[in-house]
């Protein structure tokens, strides 16, 4: 049973080994024929084969038995890189398609080339090339070759077994390309190295120097050299070494120093390096500016300079300038020049040595100032009592003056740099000796100014008294202080100025305006000057009275007095005064209200203006009479339908009257005849509510607003109330009618009615409170009538009648006729 089994698996194992075999045969490409391996460079070989149909690449492996390298090409040949130089490699190929690779080719050996030496090169001098490399594996020789860069010329081969090598007699500061390969023992060159290396340019030619003394640089130029990238111009002294460098040209070499000799040199360079020093220029510059310089004015007025040596001089120029402008020099092979000098000037000096170079640097500027000037035009521009102000003109040199005034052993004294002085603290009326020194830091005083005398301005008086006469003149005394004076006093104030003038001790001042306040000072004067004003006294003249005063009656008892503003007034006492009394204000306003006052009396009006320190001013205006008194006991009276009468009782004072019906539809005004004390009103609206003012008429026309009204309402007002009477009118009968009612107990009364339209009139029976007693018409004609007429507006005529309610006065209808009673008559006419 096993042994069934394993031949089982033999069969089906060599089955499959069969199936692989003719599937392999089937699809797998061709063995390729390695044709030829060869190396060109030293870490590659190429491989040339024949090629395999079907194969779409190809897989070349190299092996040298250290290490194996395949690579995928597309065809031949093909390239294996990626291999050490020198070394002996195994090539095999084999073709490759979508159904596998075939099987490798026989193998071929190549070997590999030798390795390129690396160079280092350099250019020792303008017209060679050194050549060095590193010794390469297996190597046994070396071929190098140089050539200019650009192609033209010859070209230099050498081989050599060395490492190192030197072309010589080339170009200065020509570029050269450089190629060096090794070989081996067969003699087959391996890889090249190539590089290119430049010559050192050689040293400039034709150098040239220029100095500029003032500012002491040199500017260098020289013919340009070839191949030269950049230049140096080295500055080469016993003491420093300067240099510049540039690409051009030319150079220029700053900061050389004075009185000093240069070796000036150029080098040329590139990438290569610097040429060789060429034989230097020498530059002496210009020597440097004297020292230790000594200035000295022996006698006044000269001026002597003097100097040291110094090195690459040839002689020297002194200037000296003052400070005004001027300028002298001194131009001498010697060490000292002299020169002449005024006052008050400050001069410059500066010493400077020449040579061919030129002139030295500026060295120090020195300065000499000599002795300031005297002021001259010393003059006095205010002199007062206690100090004096004097001025003068500068000097030169002065940079401070100094002023004394001397009085006996006093002596006052002022510093300022400023030309004028001002002495203080000084003596009145006194005489003193006035010098003025001019100073200067340097030389000091100048004590040989001359001086003058100066009187000082007089002293101030004193006010000891103001007083003031029965004639409003004021009187003024003084203490004098000083011999030979005038005096003035001056009142000073809002409304001007007022003065007196005496040479006694006192004088008189007239004229001054009322209210106001004077501030009053006195002067003394001389020969010298004007003294200081004495102490301020004041001084208030008494308030001026108001312009004008106007009285006016506010109420019966109260008036209203208002005034102008007196100047210099701040409060008033105003008093009304009359056989039954006074009526007293004080007020700073300039209107009082004053009661207690009786109408219809005579009064005199006084005004006190009082000012702020207490001053009175007694004003008097002319009398004043109180308006007449309100009348009493006003009542109303009907005069029939559409008719009132107005009665009061005559007050004291008044004569005349003046009466006013106010209601909804007009205002109705009657004036009685003189002496009457009622008037009618007659014609007014009926169906309305009125109100009565009775005032009283000054002689002057006005009349006074200020009585009661009254308003009668109810039981004390007079309605008058309508009805309306239908009648037929005859034919021919145009514009008027007359109808008669008839009140019992009483005569008729007529009224006449006007009406425009025939057919009918309203009017309103008068009615009677049967609370009130009738009035009977003796007691109605016993009095006297004054009978008015009032038109109504509107298109009907109404009449109204009193009524009493509530207990109050009802008045008495009249009885009246059209033709009216005997007396006085006065008419009311309606105000709207």
């Amino acid at each position: 049973m096993a042994a069934g089994s394993m031949e089982c698996v033999s069969v089906i194992g060599f089955s499959l080994i069969y199936l692989k075999m003719v599937a392999s045969a089937k699809t797998a490409p061709e063995i390729p024929s390695i044709d030829q391996a060869y190396s060109k460079i030293s870490n590659s070989i190429t491989v040339e084969w024949a090629t395999v149909p079907g194969a779409t690449s190809y897989l070349l492996t190299a092996e040298d038995g250290n290490t194996v390298i395949e690579t995928m090409v597309a065809g031949s040949p093909g390239t294996v890189t990626g291999l050490k130089a020198a070394t002996l490699y195994q090539i095999t190929v084999r073709s490759v398609s979508a159904a596998g690779r075939s099987q490798p080719s026989p193998p071929k050996q190549a070997k590999t080339v030798l390795a390129a030496p690396i160079l280092e090169v350099s250019s020792p001098s303008p017209d060679s090339i050194l050549v060095q490399w590193e010794a390469v594996y297996m190597a046994m020789g070396f071929s190098v070759s140089i050539m200019r860069a650009n192609g033209l010329g010859r070209v230099w081969k050498e081989n050599t077994t060395n490492t190192s090598l030197t072309f010589t007699s080339l170009d200065a500061g020509t570029l050269y390309t450089i190629k060096a390969y090794a070989w081996n023992a067969n003699g087959t060159p391996g890889d090249d190295s190539t590089c290119n290396q430049r010559t050192s340019p050689r040293a400039p030619a034709n150098i040239q120097v220029s100095f500029d003394s003032g500012a002491l640089k040199a500017s260098v130029s020289w013919a340009p050299t070839e191949g030269a990238f950049n230049y140096t111009v080295v500055a080469l002294s016993d003491s420093s070494k300067l240099s510049c460098s540039t690409t051009f040209s030319s150079c220029t070499i700053s900061s050389l120093h004075c009185g000093t000799e240069y070796l000036i040199s150029v080098l040329a360079s590139n990438d290569a390096g610097s040429s060789k020093s060429t034989s230097a220029v020498t530059l002496k510059t210009v020597a440097c500016a004297p020292g230790r310089v000594t200035i000295q004015e022996d006698p006044p007025g000269h001026l002597s300079v003097a100097w040291s040596t110094v090195v690459l001089g040839d002689y020297y120029v002194a200037f000296v300038k003052s400070d005004d402008g001027l300028e002298v020099h001194c131009n001498t092979s010697l060490t000292q020049c002299n020169f002449l000098s005024e006052c008050g000037f400050t001069y410059f000096i500066s010493v400077f040595a020449y040579n061919k170079a030129g002139q030295s640097p500026l060295g120090d500027v020195f300065n000499y100032t000599t002795a300031p000037c005297c002021p001259s035009d010393i003059n006095p521009v205010l002199v007062s009592s206690d100090r004096v102000e004097i001025v003068w003109s500068p000097v030169r040199g002065a940079e401070l003056y100094e002023t004394k005034a001397v009085d006996g052993f006093s002596v006052v004294e002022c510093n300022d740099t400023a030309p004028a002085c001002t002495l203080s603290a000084l003596e009145c009326d006194t005489k003193y000796n006035i010098t003025v020194y001019s100073f200067s830091e340097v030389r000091g005083s100048n004590t040989s100014c001359a001086s003058r005398f100066i009187t000082t301005a007089p002293c101030s008086p004193e006010i000891t008294n103001i007083s003031k006469d029965a004639f409003s003149m004021i009187h003024v005394r003084w203490r004098p202080t000083n011999d030979d004076a005038t005096y003035t006093v001056m009142a000073q104030g809002e409304k001007g100025q007022y003065q007196c003038s005496s040479s006694r001790e006192s004088c008189t001042l007239g004229g001054l305006p009322c209210g106001s306040v004077f501030s009053v000072t006195a002067v003394a004067e001389t020969r010298a000057g004007r003294s200081l004003p004495s102490y301020t006294v004041p001084l208030e003249t008494v308030p001026c009275c108001p312009a004008s005063l106007t009285v006016t009656q506010v109420t019966q008892s109260v008036i209203n007095v208002s005034w102008t503003i007196g100047t210099g007034a701040q409060t008033y006492v105003t008093v009304l005064e009359s056989h039954t009394g006074q009526s007293k204000c004080h007020t700073h306003q300039n209107h009082c209200l004053l009661g207690c006052i009786t109408c219809g009396i005579n009064y005199t009006v006084a005004l006190k203006a009082i000012s702020a320190t207490g001053l009175t001013a007694d004003c008097a205006y002319q009398s004043y009479s109180s308006g007449a008194c309100c009348p009493l006991g006003v009542k109303l009276y009907r005069l029939g339908p559409n008719g009132i009468r107005i009665y009061w009782q005559a007050a004291r004072g008044s004569a005349n009257y003046s009466t006013d019906l106010y209601g909804s539809k007009g205002i109705f005004t009657c004036t009685p005849s003189a002496g009457l004390s009622f008037c009618d009103v007659t014609e007014i609206p009926c169906g309305d509510v009125y109100t009565v003012m009775v005032s009283p008429v000054a002689e002057t026309g006005l009349k006074l607003t200020f009585c009661p009204k009254k308003i009668y309402s109810g039981g004390s007002s007079q309605t008058l109330a309508c009805i309306r009477i239908p009648w037929r009118a005859n034919k021919g009968c145009r514009g008027r009618g007359l109808w008669k009612w008839y009140l019992p107990g009483s005569p008729p009364a007529v009224q006449e009615l006007k009406t425009s339209t025939p057919g009918q009139a309203e009017i309103k029976p008068p009615h009677r409170d049967s609370a009130q007693p009738r009035q009977t018409s003796t007691r109605t004609s016993a009095q006297p009538t004054a009978r008015g007429r009032a038109t109504a507006q509107g298109a009907s005529i109404r009449t109204a009648q009193p009524q009493s309610r509530g207990g109050r006065e009802a008045p008495t209808e009249p009885v009246t006729s059209p033709e009216g009673a005997d007396g006085g008559r006065g008419r009311g006419l309606p105000r709207s």
